[in-house]
């Protein structure tokens, strides 16, 4: 699993020129699977995600969450966050997690962000077109490979 975040004062998503969803200050979440992820990691990545103070505070320090500045989440499946550009100019994505079984997990991580937080969605599959206003710019990594298994 890797999910890329991004601060965001404004987010939103349209297909077939239809607005699907919007969000004002929070977090732009890209989340991708890879063939083998499984929920193991969703809650730990949700409170992670929750609880990550990145938000400024009255003194221009970046120690704030979610939480305290009153934050949305603008969750879109990725499936070329998994894209293999070692070997030529057209990137493989056979390493991506197949449509059916990564729109599940999908929506299960959503499920279960959105128990800590307002997560709105986009439209698993769709051409998806996005407009955000980055903040900061402060983008944050996440990937279940980095992970000690332990967790």
């Amino acid at each position: 699993m890797r999910i890329v975040l991004q601060r965001v004062k404004d987010a939103s998503c349209t297909v077939d020129n239809k607005l699907v969803s919007s969000i004002d200050k929070g977090y732009l979440l890209l989340i991708g699977f890879k063939n083998g992820d499984t929920n193991e990691f969703f809650k730990y990545y949700a409170e992670k995600i929750y609880k990550l103070r990145v938000f400024e505070d009255s003194l221009g320090k970046m120690n704030l969450s979610l939480k305290d500045v009153a934050g949305e989440v603008l969750a879109i499946s990725q499936f070329t966050l998994y894209a293999n550009t070692k070997n030529g100019n057209r990137p493989s994505f056979t390493d991506a997690m197949g449509f059916a079984e990564a729109n599940g997990l999908y929506d299960e991580f959503v499920a279960v962000l959105n128990n800590l937080v307002l997560t709105k969605k986009g439209v698993f599959g769709a051409d998806m077109k996005l407009r955000f206003t980055n903040d900061g710019p402060v983008t944050i990594i996440y990937d279940s490979d980095d992970l000690n298994k332990e967790v």
